[in-house]
């Protein structure tokens, strides 16, 4: 299992993920999120990170494509997170550029939203999340849209699933659908954006006991 954690910003609770093997960390370059990070922020993150085993995604939500890009070279970025409604003119733009892998967001609420599953194309990631409405976040609220949608599904790509994942139903997640990643934010916080190393350290504990 591929786990991500999303939303970090600060040192402890990269090396706290760390310490579980998690594979990537998040940084979410939207201001509108509590989990917000600054470019500050971030140089740390990734500086310390390249000791380390885990990863950096930089998170983006219909960002801006020219500041997009500036991101990306200023630290290198080899895997990024699209979590808007970027199309594939977008898509193809920064694979033109750039050598990295992209894990693309699909938001769903009925089984509708699947039909757009297998169209994305220069991706390498799906990542199925809860679809907010209009007046939430993109990503983050704590919510989890119905999981038996994606039994039986082909999906052709490796996936992701997300959306109000925590320790007390993470592992329903792997008997029912067995997903190639799971990516988490608010199940590992305290409040909105603030990590809690003891939620990471039991979430990962139930996950792997048996």
């Amino acid at each position: 299992m591929i786990f991500k954690i999303c939303g970090l910003k600060n040192k402890e609770s990269l090396l706290c993920c760390e310490k579980n093997n998690a594979d990537f960390f998040g940084m979410i370059f939207y201001k509108k999120s509590p989990r917000n990070i600054t470019l500050n922020e971030a140089k740390t993150l990734i500086s310390t990170s390249k000791k380390l085993r885990i990863k950096p995604v930089g998170v983006f939500v219909d960002h801006e494509i020219n500041d997009l890009k500036k991101i990306i070279l200023s630290f290198d970025l080899k895997y990024i997170q699209l979590h808007g409604g970027e199309d594939q003119l977008y898509i193809d733009e920064i694979k033109k550029e750039f050598d990295l892998k992209i894990i693309k967001k699909i938001s769903i609420n009925k089984p509708e939203d699947l039909k757009i599953i297998n169209k994305f194309k220069n991706i390498e990631y799906l990542l199925f999340d809860y679809k907010p409405t209009k007046n939430e976040l993109p990503g983050g609220n704590s919510k989890s849209f119905e999981w038996n949608l994606l039994k039986g599904q082909e999906i052709k790509l490796p996936w992701f699933i997300s959306g109000g994942i925590n320790e007390t139903n993470i592992k329903k997640i792997q008997n029912l659908l067995n997903p190639n990643g799971i990516d988490l934010s608010s199940g590992v916080e305290v409040s909105k954006g603030i990590k809690s190393n003891s939620k990471i350290n039991n979430l990962f504990k139930k996950f792997y006991d048996n």
